[in-house]
C-alpha cells in the first residue's frame, strides 16, 4: 500500500467536495478547483476526510494512488489556505513594480520586462521593491509562474546577482585570480 496514498485528507471547515464521474470539484473560501482522476482510483468520504483507494496492485495503479491523493490534498489546501512563493531580486538596480495585478521587472537589461499575471495569480511587492510574493490557490500554477519569473535572470554564482527563491542557497564561486609574473 502506498504510504502517501493511504493517508486520509482532512477537510477543514468551509471546504466541500463533490465527485461526478471522476471529476473532483473542491470548493472553499478562496475559490474552486477541479481535477479529473484516472480510472481505477476511487475516492470516498468518511469522518470529515477523503480516503483515496485503488482497484488493484498493478504498477500503474500503485503510482497513481499516491499521485491522486497528493493532488487532491493540494486542492484542499489551496482552496482553504492558498499557496505562496517568495522571490528575492538581488543586484544593483534590480527592482519590481506592481502595475495593477501585473508587474514590471528591472533586471539589468536595457529594457524593463512587463510580466502579465494569469487570472488566478496575485502578486505582492515589498516596500523596498526587491521582494516579490506570488500567491494563488493552484500549487502548480504558483510554482510555474515563480519559475518563469526566476528564469528571466537566474542567480549567477560569481556575484550572486539575479532572481532567486527566498529559501534558495546560491553556492558562490571564486573569480579569476591574477597570477604573479613568472620569473
Amino acid at each position: 500500500m502506498s504510504r502517501i496514498g493511504k493517508l486520509p485528507i482532512k477537510l477543514p471547515d468551509g471546504v466541500s467536495w463533490t465527485l461526478d464521474d471522476r471529476l473532483i470539484t473542491v470548493k472553499g473560501p478562496k475559490g474552486e478547483l477541479r481535477f479529473r482522476h484516472r480510472e481505477g482510483i476511487s475516492l470516498v468520504e468518511s469522518d470529515k476526510a477523503i480516503v483515496v483507494s485503488r482497484a488493484n496492485d498493478q504498477k500503474e495503479q500503485r503510482a497513481l494512488h499516491g499521485l491522486t491523493r497528493a493532488l487532491v490534498a493540494n486542492m484542499v489546501t489551496g482552496v482553504s489556505k492558498g499557496f505562496t512563493r517568495q522571490l528575492d531580486l538581488v543586484g544593483i538596480g534590480y527592482t519590481v513594480e506592481q502595475k495593477g495585478n501585473d508587474i514590471l521587472l528591472n533586471l539589468g537589461f536595457s529594457h524593463a520586462i512587463y510580466f502579465q499575471a494569469p487570472p488566478e495569480i496575485e502578486f505582492e511587492v515589498s516596500k523596498r521593491n526587491t521582494t516579490l510574493v506570488v500567491k494563488g490557490i493552484d500549487k502548480q500554477v504558483v510554482g510555474q509562474v515563480a519559475a518563469k519569473i526566476r528564469s528571466l535572470r537566474k542567480p549567477e554564482p560569481y556575484k550572486g546577482k539575479g532572481v532567486r527563491y527566498s529559501n534558495e542557497y546560491v553556492q558562490r564561486k571564486a573569480g579569476k585570480t591574477v597570477g604573479s609574473a613568472a620569473a
